[in-house]
């Protein structure tokens, strides 16, 4: 499944899924943007682990909050490497609020960043991918659960996942595909962030296999999606989480 010749866009890659899926992007052999809001330090390292291995990696800087940034990260993107192949929107914020305690500051919040940036990022790549290429979307199989205390993030999802439908045929006549990745519970910062141990394990034992996901999991199904074994898979949901419910 090489990716030789390509140049990859991964939103939020300084650490976690992203991190993992901009290194494996690269070992397949495209050259990756590493995309980062504020964590610079943790985007050099991910392109130094990149250059380790000979491949070829950038670090931009931008907040897909915000659609003028996402303009400039694509347009930063072609002026260093000419073109866009792939773009895997994976940046996104999670917080655990009952409802009595969401305030609108925390809601708008999570729509910028997890739905309006996967929109406009979204846009941009319309605008500017090359024939034949790929998107891939982030959501989550926590939707389908009825969890407490995840009510807006589910929702933040839930409206990704209905735009990667609806943007199937506009993308199509372009060639290109566009699909969502609904990890499970993945052993990342962001998942584990506030839980208790036993929070933790009982989320292990959720799904069929008795341990959390982790980043090369997902990773891995992102790397087919993108690869040409998978130019009739689009405006699908893909539930990557070892059989959770």
């Amino acid at each position: 499944m090489s990716l030789n010749g390509k140049v990859a866009i991964v939103t939020g890659a300084s650490r976690g899924i992203g991190r993992q899926a901009a290194i494996q992007l690269a070992q397949s052999g495209a050259k990756v943007v590493i995309n980062y809001s504020s964590s610079l330090g943790r985007a050099k390292e991910a392109v130094r682990a990149i250059e380790q291995f000979g491949g070829e990696a950038a670090e931009i800087q931008a907040d897909v909050s915000k659609a003028s940034e996402i303009e400039a990260l694509f347009s930063e993107t072609l002026e260093r490497f000419g073109r866009v192949d792939i773009l895997v929107n994976n940046a996104g914020i999670m917080e655990n609020h009952a409802i009595a305690d969401v305030t609108e500051e925390i809601f708008d919040r999570h729509f910028a960043t997890n739905v309006k940036g996967t929109y406009f990022a979204c846009q941009q790549a319309m605008k500017h991918m090359s024939k034949g290429g790929t998107i891939v979307n982030f959501s989550t199989s926590v939707s389908g659960a009825m969890l407490p205390t995840y009510s807006v993030y589910a929702a933040t999802k839930g409206a990704v996942e209905q735009l990667t439908r609806q943007l199937a045929k506009e993308f199509g006549p372009k060639d290109i595909t566009i699909n969502c990745i609904a990890p499970g519970q993945v052993s990342t910062e962001l998942f584990l962030e506030g839980k208790s141990p036993e929070l933790v394990e009982s989320f292990r034992r959720m799904n069929s296999f008795g341990r959390l996901g982790e980043p090369e999991d997902i990773a891995n199904a992102l790397e087919l999606l993108v690869s040409d074994k998978a130019r009739w898979i689009t405006g699908q949901t893909i539930r990557v989480n070892g059989g959770f419910n």
